[in-house]
């Protein structure tokens, strides 16, 4: 736990002082929470306001990228199958679970994954989820160490729930929690605002700061003494997704590339989902609203769309690569909000127009720091059911529709 006379260290470092003004006039518990609101900090993204270090988004050029397909998939089923499962009994291949989000959307105050889908029984998010992981654990008699990214708003929602449902079955030796490190939110003039006396303003460093988060945590060490050279990272959303799976781990191995990334055939060209492509050669992530018309409407020798696999939150990645990433840094997006803030006098402001900057990791940004990736084509009534919102497309009421064509009792 960080001391006041460290985080006043700290503080004076990065010329932010101001976040102690009212030490002295809160309770013993608010004073508790402030220091462990520092102790999160990642007070480097500040250098980023610097012009000389500001991240720009200009994209490079734009080739389409194949994907090893379902049917791919099928003819080389036994030699993927026996390379995931060799991995998975050999201990090297972990998962990270992404659930920081609340349910905000859907009408829930608690952490995204403590939802209940059911219908006539429970049936909650993580539930489902760990309800996959085990199927890989069945099939190769293995335990896969699974990290759980919390944030620093429902860590410990979340570790009770999971706590008081025995983990749903599985192996709670093999669970690991850790916090996402936190941004600050700043003025133009790089001063972060707070929200009350006691609280700072600051949010999750984005989906891109899961393994600088992972590292802080130090859970690395542990990775690494383990001998895991293979992280699944997964978001909360999709609850038919497959974790580890044995035939994505081996057709990535098999495949000699340094990364993979689970994708789908986009529905039409205005699918509003983001498309694994290359870009200046490398693999890359091209957002729905960066492509042009030529591109969304691209055709290829095969009469398909040449800009059609979409991704899904769910990557392979070799630890090794991993470090090298960390080491030359992810690019920090600084981008442009409206911040609620206390101001000098010590009243709430929510501002009508931008008054500031928030700072944010993306995780397209880590796959575009890989040499390669194997993008890996799966059936997206069977692998995709992301829980965005409460009705409408990709919502709470989509997700049941696929949970029972995949024969999941609600």
């Amino acid at each position: 736990m960080l001391t006041y006379e460290a985080a006043k260290e700290l503080l004076e470092k990065f010329g932010q002082e101001h976040l102690l003004k009212y030490y002295d006039e809160i309770s013993d518990e608010e004073k508790a929470e402030l220091l462990a609101q520092i102790e999160l900090i990642d007070f480097s993204v500040l250098e980023n306001l610097r012009e000389e270090n500001r991240f720009t988004a200009a994209r490079g050029k734009f080739e389409p990228l194949g994907a090893v397909t379902i049917k791919d998939i099928e003819n080389n089923s036994q030699k993927y199958n026996s390379a995931g499962i060799d991995a998975i009994k050999n201990g090297k291949v972990a998962a990270v679970l992404l659930a920081g989000g609340q349910g905000t959307r859907l009408g829930f105050d608690k952490p995204k994954g403590m939802f209940n889908v059911g219908v006539s029984k429970e049936l909650y998010i993580f539930q489902c989820l760990i309800n996959n992981l085990r199927e890989v654990v069945d099939k190769s008699g293995a335990w896969v160490p699974l990290y759980i990214m919390t944030s620093e708003k429902n860590n410990n929602d979340t570790i009770a729930f999971l706590e008081e449902k025995d983990y749903f079955g599985y192996n709670k030796d093999y669970v690991k929690f850790f916090v996402q490190d936190m941004a600050p939110s700043v003025d133009y003039n790089g001063k972060i605002y707070m929200e009350s006396r006691s609280r700072i303003s600051i949010s999750p460093n984005g989906n891109g700061g899961w393994f600088s988060s992972l590292v802080r945590a130090g859970l690395l060490d542990e990775i690494k003494d383990n001998g895991i050279e293979w992280i699944n990272v997964f978001a909360v959303d999709n609850v038919l997704q497959r974790i580890a799976d044995p035939l994505y781990v081996g057709a990535v191995i098999s495949s000699g590339l340094q990364s993979g990334s689970k994708v789908v055939s986009k529905a039409g060209p205005d699918e509003r989902v983001g498309v694994l492509c290359l870009e200046d050669g490398a693999p890359s992530i091209v957002e729905y609203y960066e492509m042009t018309e030529e591109m969304r409407t691209l055709i290829d020798e095969n009469g398909e769309l040449a800009y059609k696999y979409g991704v899904i939150l769910n990557y392979l990645f070799s630890v090794d690569k991993l470090e090298t990433i960390l080491n030359d840094k992810l690019p920090v997006h600084v981008v442009e909000k409206k911040i609620p803030y206390m101001d000098e006098n010590g009243n709430f402001i929510k501002p009508e127009k931008p008054n500031g900057h928030k700072f944010e990791t993306l995780v397209l940004d880590m796959v575009h720091m890989q040499d390669s990736c194997l993008a890996y084509e799966v059936d997206r009534r069977k692998e995709f059911a992301p829980i965005k919102n409460a009705s409408g497309v990709d919502s709470v009421d989509s997700a049941r529709e696929l949970l029972k064509e995949n024969g999941i009792q609600l």
